[in-house]
């Protein structure tokens, strides 16, 4: 049956349509059209038209079963001239050529070995936390996969990429945020201050990145990281391999995707635990009886449930990734709707892991709710924050390992609590980040 339903939705103005409520306050503007529209609502932003799909059965088929009649909305295309065409903006048989090549790198025998480094750069950089000292623990986190990105990805001590890659990324993305949110962006080659501090970042990452890969290439010694991992992988088919600039593209693709969003759900994690004694007394119990004063290990993760489920519920409240975009290649019948070509399709996790429909009291932080084996029950797409289809992150496993095991490390030795009267925001730019930050009084853990 043809789709001829009128597609419901706000109206917005004549010539911005509905940017003036987004630009204000994405979050709760997506809350609002998906409560008052349904699941399958559309506004414009400025003279780009907009899909907001929320039900999992609607989600799975944008992003699994027809995920072929879309492709990577504008605001992906906006971000080519940080990342270049890496498997975050590439497309077609170009993406899958560089996906089959990294997917070996990221298989869970070789995800695993980097258990030892992710567990010890946390140990080392804690060792001079003291009792009663008061930190910014999202900078800490920062700070943290900062370094696990370096030594796991690069091969290099973070002290050595921190000015040249972390400032210049820094840069880029409040650039991009200033790009998004424009009703018509500049084109990168007029000289807007905005487009000049991008390029003076990029420059700078470019010159730190290859000074990287050069030396790689040149050095016979074997290293385990990801980027020789990445240097040596050879198409079956063709049999070639990375160019240099296919390397830099991925590696800043992978360097924002295992360091910027992991320590955001860190942030907010700890934002959680920090202010909920209860949560807090509860994995700070657990993880002192697993490792007692040791280590953390790959064997200890499936004795820290309660880790775990804090993760997943971090995850779902608070998702780094935040919102998907698509961009229809071909008109498109979805829920009963026609989706034109050119159309964007939203998916927001964000609205879809609070609908009432698939979690119980969504508003309220339970990690209690993943013990009993929600994850199993629900829709598949009711719960997607590392998103979904052939184009899941591909460093999922990565990530949930590194969380899991800094959890596990922190907790064993730490506990946190919110330092009063400080204000904290949430600032969904490309990621779901946090403003200004979250200072928190540390203290040692009993040992039981």
């Amino acid at each position: 049956m043809i789709a001829t339903a009128r597609i419901p939705g706000p109206r917005g103005r004549l010539i911005l349509g509905c940017l003036p409520q987004f630009r204000r306050d994405r979050l709760s503007f997506l809350c609002e059209v998906a409560a008052k529209f349904g699941d399958v609502a559309t506004f414009r932003l400025g003279p780009r038209r907009i899909v907001l799909i929320n039900h999992p059965d609607l989600i799975e088929e944008v992003l699994l079963t027809r995920s072929r009649q879309f492709r990577k909305h504008f605001g992906y295309r906006l971000l080519e001239p940080i990342i270049g065409k890496g498997l975050l903006t590439s497309e077609g048989d170009f993406w899958l050529r560089q996906r089959r090549l990294s997917q070996p790198a990221f298989l869970r025998e070789r995800i695993n070995s980097y258990a030892e480094i992710m567990a010890s750069l946390a140990e080392r950089h804690v060792a001079d936390w003291r009792d009663g000292m008061e930190l910014d623990i999202a900078e800490e986190m920062s700070r943290l996969t900062r370094s696990i990105a370096a030594q796991t990805l690069l091969g290099v001590a973070a002290e050595s990429t921190e000015k040249d890659v972390a400032d210049s990324l820094e840069l880029a993305m409040s650039t991009f945020n200033d790009r998004f949110n424009a009703f018509m962006p500049w084109p990168l080659f007029v000289p807007t201050g905005t487009n000049r501090r991008l390029k003076q970042a990029m420059r700078q990452f470019d010159r730190a990145i290859y000074a990287i890969i050069s030396q790689r290439r040149n050095s016979a010694e074997p290293t385990n990281d990801l980027l020789s991992m990445l240097l040596h992988a050879r198409d079956e088919d063709s049999k070639g391999q990375m160019t240099d600039q296919q390397l830099r593209d991925e590696v800043i693709t992978l360097y924002l995707a295992g360091q910027e969003t992991t320590a955001l759900a860190l942030a907010w994690l700890w934002y959680e635990t920090a202010r909920r004694p209860d949560i807090a007394e509860r994995l700070h119990a657990e993880a002192a009886a697993v490792l007692q004063g040791r280590r953390a290990t790959v064997d200890d993760l499936s004795r820290m449930p309660y880790g775990e489920a804090l993760i997943l519920e971090t995850m779902r409240l608070y998702p780094p990734a935040y919102l998907i975009g698509r961009e229809a290649l071909e008109d498109v019948d979805i829920g009963g709707y026609r989706i034109r070509k050119g159309w964007s399709v939203f998916i927001a996790q964000w609205v879809t892991q609070r609908d009432p429909r698939w979690f119980d009291d969504p508003l309220d932080f339970r990690p209690e709710r993943w013990l009993d084996g929600l994850q199993k029950r629900l829709p598949k797409y009711a719960y997607f924050p590392f998103g979904g289809g052939p184009r899941i992150c591909i460093g999922n496993t990565f990530a949930m390992l590194e969380m899991q095991l800094v959890v596990g490390e922190l907790a064993s030795r730490y506990r946190m609590t919110l330092v009063p009267a400080q204000t904290i925001t949430m600032e969904p730019a490309i990621t779901l980040r946090v403003r200004p930050g979250v200072r928190v009084t540390i203290s040692k853990t009993r040992r039981l």
